[in-house]
């Protein structure tokens, strides 16, 4: 985050209920061996 230029940055869960999308694509999905998972929340990152 620093490379990007971010003065204050988090890390928030990144366990397995994760989902990253870039523009339309989408980077990862929340599966395990029982499926996919539902996600309730969300952070949008704009410039």
């Amino acid at each position: 985050m620093k490379l990007l230029g971010a003065v204050n940055a988090i890390n928030l869960d990144g366990g397995g209920s994760t989902t990253m999308t870039v523009g339309d694509h989408r980077v990862t999905s929340p599966f395990d061996a029982t499926g996919g998972r539902p996600i309730a929340d969300g952070i949008l990152l704009v410039e």
